[in-house]
C-alpha cells in the first residue's frame, strides 16, 4: 500500500460543504500559483505577468463567491479539506518547479490547470445522484470554464501577436543561452579533448580496462573543471546568460557525456571490437554536434561540419600515432 494512500477520502463520501471547501482551498492555490508564475516572469515577460496577475484576481473572485454561497448554505466555518486529503483529485506541480519552467511551459501549464479543474467538476457531477450536489459541481463546471474564456480575454488584451512572438523569441534566447550554448561547448569539449589521451592509451596498451580508466577519468575530471569554469566566470547578471548553476550544469554534464560516449566501449574486452564502436561513436558524436551548431547557433552546416569533424580527426589521428609510437 502506499503511504498515505488509506488516510485519504473519495470524493464521493465528501459531503456538499466538504466540496465547497475543497473547492475554496483549491481556488486559494491557484490563486497562489498563477501569482508565482507571474513573478517568476515578470522582469523579462511583463506582458505574460499581467495576464497571470489577471488571472489570479479572477480566482479571488470565484474564491469570495464560493465562501459567500459556503456562509449561506452552512454558516462561517469552512471545514479543512485540500487536494492531497482527496483520493484522486488532480493535482498541481509544485510551486517550487516554477523556476526550472521556461515561459511556454508554464503558458501550457496554466491551461492544463484550468481544463483538469473543469474535467473533475463535470466527471464528479456526472457520478452522482444527489441534485442538489450534482447542482453545486456543475456550477463549479462552469465557473472554471469562466476561468478559460477570462483567461484567453486577458491574453487578447495584454499579448497581441507582436508581444507574443517578442515574447517567444526572448525565451528562445535565454534557453540558447542558458542551456544549449554552454552544454554544447561542453559537449565540444568532451568529446574531442578526451580522443587523444583516450585513443593514445588504448593503442599504447591495447588494454580495454586501462582504456577506459583514463577514458573515465579524463572525461569525469574534464566535465568538473568545465562546469566550475562555466559557473565561476560569469554569474550571468550584466550578460543575461541566466543562472551560472544551471549553466555550470549543463557544461558539466556535456562534457562529461562527451569523453564518455568513446570511453564506455572500452568495457568490451575484445580490443579492435572495442576499438572499432569507438571510432564509430566518435563520428556519431562529432556530426551530431555539427547538427546541434547548425541548428540552435545557425551556423553553416558545412562549416560547422569542417570545424568539428575536420578538428576531432587531427585530435584523433594524434591520439593514435602518439599511442602507436
Amino acid at each position: 500500500m502506499i503511504p498515505g494512500l488509506s488516510s485519504r477520502r473519495r470524493f464521493s463520501d465528501l459531503s456538499e460543504q466538504e466540496v465547497l471547501a475543497l473547492a475554496i482551498s483549491s481556488e486559494e492555490d491557484d490563486g497562489r500559483i498563477y501569482r508565482s508564475y507571474a513573478q517568476r516572469v515578470r522582469a523579462d515577460y511583463p506582458a505574460s505577468a499581467a495576464v497571470f496577475d489577471g488571472m489570479a484576481q479572477e480566482e479571488d473572485v470565484h474564491r469570495q463567491r464560493l465562501i459567500e454561497l459556503h456562509q449561506a448554505r452552512f454558516g462561517d466555518v469552512i471545514p479543512l479539506i485540500r487536494r492531497e486529503h482527496v483520493a484522486g483529485f488532480y493535482a498541481r506541480r509544485p510551486v517550487w518547479l516554477v523556476e526550472n519552467l521556461s515561459l511556454e511551459a508554464i503558458r501550457s501549464e496554466v491551461e492544463a490547470m484550468e481544463h483538469q479543474a473543469e474535467a473533475f467538476y463535470l466527471r464528479a457531477a456526472q457520478a452522482t445522484q444527489d441534485a442538489d450536489t450534482r447542482k453545486l459541481l456543475g456550477d463549479l463546471a462552469a465557473a472554471e470554464a469562466g476561468h478559460q474564456r477570462a483567461a484567453d480575454d486577458l491574453v487578447e488584451k495584454h499579448l497581441d501577436d507582436d508581444t507574443r512572438s517578442e515574447e517567444d523569441r526572448g525565451a528562445h534566447r535565454q534557453f540558447i543561452l542558458t542551456w544549449v550554448q554552454p552544454g554544447l561547448a561542453g559537449l565540444m569539449d568532451g568529446s574531442v579533448s578526451t580522443l587523444a589521451p583516450i585513443f593514445a592509451t588504448a593503442f599504447a596498451t591495447q588494454d580495454t580496462w586501462t582504456t577506459f580508466l583514463v577514458g573515465t577519468a579524463a572525461s569525469v575530471g574534464a566535465g568538473i573543471s568545465m562546469g566550475f569554469t562555466e559557473a565561476a566566470h560569469d554569474d550571468g547578471v550584466l550578460s543575461g546568460r541566466g543562472s551560472p548553476l544551471k549553466r555550470g550544469i549543463a557544461s558539466g554534464v556535456m562534457t562529461t557525456i562527451g569523453g564518455m560516449g568513446h570511453a564506455l566501449p572500452y568495457l568490451i574486452p575484445h580490443f579492435w571490437t572495442a576499438t572499432t564502436i569507438a571510432m564509430i561513436v566518435v563520428f556519431v558524436e562529432l556530426w551530431a554536434i555539427a547538427w546541434i551548431q547548425n541548428k540552435f547557433m545557425e551556423t553553416p552546416f558545412i562549416r560547422a561540419a569542417l570545424q568539428v569533424v575536420l578538428g576531432g580527426a587531427l585530435v584523433f589521428t594524434a591520439g593514435a600515432l602518439i599511442g602507436s609510437g
